[in-house]
């Protein structure tokens, strides 16, 4: 896939900083003078660089999760070029608006970075690896899929450097480093034995230095008190051009004679949970502590190929269009709404129906969340907290909100999901619906826990019954009305004591601020069903704490579900005690006749 930004004469592709001034300098140094880079530091970023006031200024440019690029604190446009195209009308926030583009000169072209050499021969591989395909079914899958696989195998494209070493001690590593030359700034990068860090091995003065590197909880890596990339390549190409706390620059790579190159031709590594999406001529039979492990592909000649995730018409969002991104708000027109005599659903706070929402180029099935009429407040408010959650995200396996509307009622309109809640789906298919296909569906839901995690959000209500059903191989996690956002030094909240059960206090993380005695509390729990005790890790029932961990046990209730075919958890010990019985004791009837169940929950 090309650079979203390739086509701009002011983009000047992966350069430095210091070769960004000095290209401004030879033009002149005007003011509104820029030009556009990549960044270093974050996927799919750029750097702004200005000249204002005879100084240069530099603007990090990220990519939102829903595709959109913004400047920390400002507006979000849908490609680089319109963002360039805004600031040269309004500063909003820069020193002067952008006057004059400083053009690449004649015949030079965006300089490509470490990950541009791989990315498109990478894409190719892991989807043809992924899901068995070849010719024309393989270049549609690849348009497709190339937005979310190229995060993916970004990821590992580490492992395809000639300074990467995948399996060295501390000792050996010193023994290449001190082999042949012994440069100052001849390094490599090798993994640790603590899961998910690395050392960065570094010979300067004819000794070897070791850094650490480790991954913050939002999936970071750098070296401590150091700048933060995603990933470990762009640390390394970082630490070239800056010792950022090193004794010296990284200069030469001590290469790994046994792996391939960036420019060799062998296959990448691919992650360690390759892709949610199966092929339908593979099968999965085996299910081990990773919780989802492929067999390799047998070759069948199936009559109905099965659909994919990214089939579907939900599996992107409805605004991965810049046309329709234009038209993106929380609150949408009644207009565009049509609603249906189809009720999906009840519940105390009113009905889900049918609908279709009309959109600039096309039109979409919806599911819309009605509250009643006479609704006490409490309710409305938190079913605006509900969306204003759910407007923040935007993953394949969440239920994405499309808006809110107040007309006769107030109203969410979501994605549609139309094959209903995990646990009512499966029930009494035991017989149809084979284990495989039950894994496959609670990876999706993994993968969407994971994005949240990774998002600073709490769900605090995953179950079965918030695991909506696409079809019969694609699942994303809804309701959100219990969800909420740590701060970024947060890594807990805790709720206050109700007569049930905890109502919010605010935060108490490490860092936190007190709560604001001024603000208004959310609504408190009036019944005990409220409160979704079975699924909730012992620390949320006795110490009211919620976090990602405990929500990685709701996540393995959650699987019991599953893989009981939609029985209900703890029949033995039921309520306030149920979380007591030991998994893998056989206790309330969980699924532990399954091969690998019990050590995969």
């Amino acid at each position: 896939m090309p650079d979203p930004a390739a086509h701009l004469p002011f983009f000047y592709g992966s350069i430095s900083r210091s070769e960004a001034e000095e290209h401004l300098k030879l033009a002149g140094m005007a003011d509104g003078l820029f030009l556009l880079r990549q960044c270093l530091r974050s996927l799919g970023g750029y750097v702004l660089s200005l000249v204002h006031d005879v100084r240069f200024h530099h603007f990090p440019i990220e990519r939102q999760l829903n595709g959109t690029y913004a400047i920390a604190g400002g507006k979000a446009h849908c490609g680089p070029a319109e963002l360039c195209e805004f600031y040269s009308r309004d500063p909003d926030g820069l020193p002067c608006n952008l006057r004059k583009p400083c053009n690449r000169p004649s015949g030079l072209e965006p300089q490509p970075g470490v990950f541009d050499c791989l990315r498109d021969a990478m894409v190719r591989d892991y989807v043809r690896q992924t899901w068995k395909l070849e010719g024309e079914a393989l270049e549609q899958a690849i348009i497709s899929q190339a937005p979310q696989v190229e995060k993916l195998i970004a990821t590992t494209a580490h492992e395809r450097m000639p300074w990467y070493h995948s399996s060295l001690t501390r000792e050996e590593a010193e023994r290449k480093l001190y082999s042949g030359t012994q440069t100052d700034g001849k390094f490599l990068l090798r993994p640790r034995k603590e899961q998910g860090t690395y050392a960065l091995s570094l010979i300067y003065g004819k000794t070897v230095y070791h850094y650490l590197i480790s991954q913050d909880k939002a999936g970071k890596y750098c070296i401590p008190e150091g700048t933060k990339f995603d990933t470990l390549w762009q640390l390394v190409e970082y630490l070239k051009l800056k010792a950022d706390g090193l004794i010296y620059c990284l200069k030469e790579a001590c290469p790994n004679s046994s792996a391939s190159s960036a420019s060799g031709a062998a296959a990448p590594t691919l992650p360690a949970h390759p892709s949610t999406f199966t092929h339908p001529q593979r099968r999965i039979d085996t299910l081990n502590s990773d919780g989802y492990t492929p067999e390799p592909a047998r070759v069948t000649t199936p009559e109905k190929p099965r659909p994919m995730p990214m089939d579907t018409s939900v599996y992107e969002s409805p605004y991965s269009d810049p046309e329709e991104l234009k038209d993106k708000k929380l609150f949408l027109k009644r207009d565009n709404l049509l609603i249906a005599d189809i009720e999906l659903g009840c519940g105390n706070f009113g009905s889900v129906r049918q609908g279709v929402y009309r959109m600039r180029k096309k039109q979409i099935d919806v599911a819309i969340k009605v509250l009643k009429q006479g609704t006490e407040k409490a309710d409305t408010e938190e079913m605006m907290r509900e969306a204003q959650i759910m407007h923040q995200l935007d993953n394949p396996y969440i239920v994405r909100l499309i808006g809110v509307c107040q007309a006769e009622a107030l109203m969410l309109v979501m994605e549609m999901a139309g094959s209903g809640p995990l646990h009512k789906f499966l029930a009494g298919k035991k017989e149809e619906i084979p284990v495989s296909n039950v894994a496959e569906l609670l990876h999706q839901v993994s993968m969407g826990m994971k994005y949240l995690e990774e998002k600073n959000f709490v769900h605090r209500d995953l179950a079965a019954r918030n695991v909506l059903l696409v079809n019969r191989h694609y699942a994303k996690i809804s309701d959100f009305g219990l969800s909420k956002a740590l701060g970024a030094d947060d890594s807990y909240y805790t709720v206050s004591l109700c007569p049930v059960m905890p109502a919010w206090t605010g935060w108490v993380g490490r860092g936190s601020p007190s709560p604001d005695p001024a603000a208004s509390p959310p609504p408190q729990a009036r019944s005990a069903g409220k409160w979704p005790l079975k699924w909730y890790a012992p620390e949320c029932i006795n110490f009211r704490k919620f976090s990602s961990r405990s929500d990685v046990w709701s996540y393995g209730v959650t699987m019991w579900e599953a893989l009981s075919y939609g029985q209900k958890p703890y029949k033995a010990g039921a309520g306030r005690g149920g979380w007591a019985v030991r998994w893998g004791g056989g206790g309330g009837g969980g699924p532990w006749s399954l091969t690998g169940v019990s050590a995969l929950v």
